[in-house]
């Protein structure tokens, strides 16, 4: 029966020698930001001003830090693997390693130190070493920049680290450029302690009374929940239905725990260069998108939309298929899926040939306003990478499919659906014949009309497709689209002013008609601008839609600028062209049976 422990204790009890404390290699990286560090440090003094005594060194009322995780074998056993609380503890680490090389006491510096190394007993056979040990690739960096004796004062960080003016510095630029500082959770550690040091000097200067109590309410009156269990699989359940004020582990962190632990079985150098390459690969894809990489592999292997919690699903619908062979999951699925994802959302596919059009076909899908199409996209590039030509058509048939669901509308399970239908059909070999990468008659009809109507009113639509229709009009030789500063604007306005050219041009009707209409619309490479909106035609023409440079370079605008006036006829003639332009390469007209 695996027995459960929790107690309440002090800083001063937590980093002691009952708990030598290290942070497994399966665990993400430290990545509290600065501002989360002052905060805990904010919440401090707060707790210092409101329940502290002046005089008699006393602090009435205890300061709750939060819980703490650990596999603990035994109580006589010190060996603790932190499960969750690394982040508070790595934090409250670097503010005492601040204060400890800040304190000119050395007594009081001695006992700070004593929190954070281990000095060692011979006698007891008590090794030294630091109270918190990192991840093994930060440990190092940790321990010298951090845990040695005097390694937070200014000489250790150099003289770049002082505040600027408006007082609003961070780490500064050249020793986030130093070579050992070269991951994001080194980048952390280094900033959170600059600020830190910035914190303690201005309190040195300004209130050096309240240092000495902000170093006994720390060590003796705060205290930390430690939940102990001397198994892993316990403290994740454990884990799971606490609340943490911490950055909470993702599912990614737990099949991490599974799969390099089951490799761990076989070597443990084979695990740790497992553990390096699943870090490397969450590194490069950042974390957010490496927890989403998860969700589109569980599509490519379940076909449909989840139904319950990721980390119910992968394990089922995944690892299964692999466990208890970590390596094998780490060879065919994670390292391979993680590259293919960092060619979609970089487009750089490198290849002798079509390398640019496979790239101009992710371009465009990066485009829509969802993720669904990422799955299929992750099979291709991952499976057929190696035939750049069956990728590019793959690609371009994706691009449709994808544009036409997001022109109509189609909602998220319609989506999951037709993509789980075509991750089938790529599975069973039928490649770009697959009839789930076809449009039905039925579909090119519907999205032919919604690009006939008010297009303008379908918010998330009409950018994209203007963008997709500049392309078209330019050969690709246009202008180069940073698409957050590319706005919509109509050449017929939407409430013209009654005596305006417009209402003499236009009947009530026909502006109703046309006002929203695709050949109405331009695109602006700057922020609309409300005062012109209502300009007659030459003059919106010559102010609003010109830039400073010149002749706007989008080519669906400048068309505009070629018109003499702007009326129903010439709107209907361009109209026809637009639309025809779009169903020509989107292959949406219907042939006559």
């Amino acid at each position: 029966m695996e027995q459960l422990k929790a107690q309440e204790l002090p800083v001063h009890k937590v980093l002691s020698s009952d708990f030598n404390l290290r942070i497994p290699k399966y665990q993400r990286p430290y990545s509290w930001s600065t501002e989360m560090a002052l905060q805990l440090l904010d919440d401090l003094l707060k707790h210092l001003e409101n329940h502290g005594e002046v005089g008699p060194d006393t602090i009435k009322e205890p300061y709750f830090l939060g819980s703490v995780v650990i596999v603990k074998p035994s109580d006589e056993d010190p060996e603790s693997d932190v499960i969750d609380g690394q982040q508070r503890l790595t934090t409250l680490t670097l503010l005492l390693a601040v204060l400890r090389d800040h304190e000119t006491n050395e007594s009081r510096s001695s006992d700070l130190d004593a929190l954070i190394r281990e000095k060692g007993n011979e006698v007891l056979g008590i090794s030294a070493e630091p109270r918190l040990h990192l991840r093994e690739r930060d440990a190092k960096f940790f321990r010298e920049r951090i845990q040695d004796l005097g390694a937070t004062k200014e000489q250790s960080f150099g003289h770049g680290s002082e505040p600027t003016a408006e007082g609003q510095s961070s780490a500064p630029q050249s020793q986030l450029k130093d070579p050992a500082v070269d991951n994001d959770s080194k980048k952390a550690i280094l900033s959170n302690a600059i600020e830190f040091r910035k914190a303690v000097r201005e309190l040195l200067e300004s209130e050096p009374e309240t240092v000495p109590q902000l170093e006994r309410l720390i060590m003796a009156r705060t205290f930390l929940v430690v939940v102990s269990t001397p198994s892993l699989e316990s403290a994740y359940r454990i884990f799971a239905v606490m609340n943490s004020r911490g950055l909470d582990l993702s599912p990614a962190d737990i099949f991490k725990a599974d799969v390099i632990g089951a490799i761990e079985q076989d070597s443990s150098q084979a695990a740790d260069d497992a553990s390096t390459s699943w870090e490397d690969a969450e590194e490069a894809l950042g974390r957010e998108n490496f927890a989403d990489l998860f969700l589109h592999i569980r599509m490519i292997f379940a076909k449909e939309r989840a139904k319950r919690e990721l980390s119910i699903e992968f394990p089922e619908q995944v690892m299964k298929h692999y466990l208890p062979d970590g390596q094998r999951f780490m060879d065919e699925v994670l390292v391979p899926y993680a590259h293919a994802d960092d060619v979609i959302r970089t487009r750089r596919f490198e290849a002798a040939s079509h390398a640019d059009e496979i790239n101009h076909w992710l371009t465009l899908l990066a485009r829509i306003d969802n993720n669904d199409w990422r799955p299929p996209a992750l099979w291709a590039v991952k499976n057929r990478g190696a035939d750049p030509a069956w990728l590019a058509e793959f690609l371009r048939q994706l691009e449709r499919l994808a544009a036409s669901m997001f022109i109509r509308r189609v909602y998220t399970t319609g989506r999951a659906t037709r993509y789980g239908h075509l991750l089938r059909d790529l599975d069973e070999g039928a490649g770009l014949s697959a009839e789930s990468l076809v449009l039905t008659d039925s579909e090119r009809h519907e999205t032919l009309e919604q690009l006939k109507g008010d297009i303008y009113l379908l918010h998330n639509v009409n950018r994209p497709v203007l963008l997709r229709l500049d392309e078209l009009l330019s050969d690709g030789s246009g202008a180069t689209y940073a698409q957050e500063i590319v706005s919509v604007e109509h050449v017929l306005p939407q409430q013209p002013s009654g005596d305006s050219q417009w209402c003499s041009d236009f009947t009530k009707s026909e502006q109703e008609m046309w006002t929203h209409k695709l050949a109405n619309l331009v695109l602006l490479s700057r922020r609309k601008n409300s005062e012109a909106r209502n300009f007659d035609f030459d003059e919106k023409k010559s102010k609003y839609f010109t830039s400073k440079h010149g002749v706007s370079n989008f080519a669906v605008t400048s068309q505009v600028l070629n018109q003499e006036v702007w009326t129903p006829q010439v709107l209907e003639v361009r109209q026809e062209e637009l639309i025809g332009r779009l169903a020509n390469e989107w292959d949406l007209l219907v042939k006559a049976s």
